[in-house]
C-alpha cells in the first residue's frame, strides 16, 4: 500500500529529497513551503499524487490548516517529516534577542505546531511516524552557531520524551541529525548577525576551517529515509552522514570523562 508524506519544507534540499524518495517509489505527498511555486515541477510530474501547500510553519493556524488539508485530500498521514528550519550565524554576543526569537519560532515551534496538529490523527490511526530533522548539531556545539544549537538542542530533548508520550498509541518519532551537507543552508537560506569587532579573529578562523571543508550532496538521501520509514523498529535517532558517526564518539568520551573527573562535586552537592 502507498503512505502518504507531510513535509515541510518541501521547495529545496533535504526537503525535495524527501518528496522525491515517495514520490519515485509511488507513494502520496502533501508537500508545503512557503512559496508553491517552488514545487509546480513535483506536481507536473507526479499530479494528483502531490498536494502543493502553502505553509509559514510559524504561523500556528497555518500548520493546522495545512494538516488537515492533507489529510482531508488523502484519507489518512503516514509519515510526517519535520524539516523546514534555516542557520543563524552568529556569537552570542552578536546576535539581536529578536533574531534568536524568530530562530526558535522556526526551528522549534514550527516543530511544535506540526508536531501538535498531526497527533490526533496518528492517535485515531494507532499508526504514524514523525521524523524530525536536527543536526549533529544537535548533539555537538560550535562557535557562532549558539542560536541554531538552542534550537536543535530544544527539538532534541522534546522529541525523546514525545517518543516516550506516544509509543503506547502506536506512532514511531525518530530524530534524524545530518552532517554537512551541499545545500543553502549556510547560504541564501541563513541568517547571519552583524558582526562585532571583537570576534573578528573567530570568525577568520571559522570561515578559514569551513573553505578546507568538501561537502557531499545528499544523494543518498532518497535511500536513506526510505530505511528509516520502512524500519519494523525505528531508530530514536540516526545520523545522516559519517562526519557526526566520527565526532559523537569524541564528544561523549570528553564528556563522560569530565563527568567523572569532577564526580567528587556531584557527591559534594548530596553533602556527602
Amino acid at each position: 500500500m502507498s503512505e502518504v508524506w507531510f513535509i515541510t519544507g518541501a521547495s529545496k534540499g533535504f526537503g525535495r529529497e524527501f518528496a522525491l524518495a515517495a514520490l519515485e517509489r509511488g507513494d502520496k505527498v502533501a508537500a508545503t513551503a512557503r512559496n508553491t511555486d517552488t514545487l509546480n515541477d513535483l506536481v507536473e510530474q507526479y499530479g494528483d499524487a502531490v498536494l502543493p501547500v502553502k505553509l509559514d510553519v510559524t504561523n500556528r493556524d497555518q500548520v493546522f490548516a495545512a494538516v488537515t488539508s492533507a489529510h482531508e485530500t488523502f484519507g489518512r498521514i503516514d509519515v510526517v517529516i519535520n524539516n523546514a528550519g534555516y542557520g543563524l550565524f552568529g556569537t552570542v554576543e552578536e546576535i539581536t534577542e529578536q533574531q534568536l526569537r524568530d530562530q526558535l519560532e522556526t526551528n522549534l515551534f514550527g516543530v511544535f505546531h506540526v508536531t501538535q496538529a498531526v497527533l490526533p490523527i496518528l492517535r485515531e490511526q494507532r499508526a504514524g511516524h514523525i521524523i524530525q530533522i536536527s543536526t549533529m548539531g544537535g548533539i555537538v556545539a560550535f562557535p557562532t552557531l549558539s542560536a541554531y544549537h538552542a534550537s536543535k538542542w530544544a527539538l532534541e530533548g522534546m522529541t525523546d520524551a514525545l517518543a516516550q508520550e506516544v509509543a503506547g498509541f502506536g506512532i514511531k518519532v525518530t530524530l534524524v541529525e545530518p552532517g554537512g551537507f551541499a545545500t543553502d543552508w549556510s547560504g541564501a537560506s541563513a541568517i547571519v548577525a552583524e558582526a562585532h569587532p571583537a570576534y573578528a579573529a573567530l570568525h577568520e578562523n571559522m570561515a578559514a576551517q569551513r573553505a578546507q571543508v568538501v561537502l557531499p550532496e545528499p544523494v543518498g538521501f532518497k535511500s536513506a529515509i526510505l530505511k528509516v520509514v520502512d524500519a519494523e523498529v525505528a531508530p530514536k535517532r540516526v545520523f545522516f552522514g559519517e562526519g557526526p558517526t566520527q565526532m559523537a564518539p569524541q564528544v561523549y568520551q570528553q564528556r563522560l570523562a569530565e563527568w567523572a573527573e569532577w564526580a567528587h562535586v556531584s557527591k559534594a552537592a548530596e553533602g556527602k
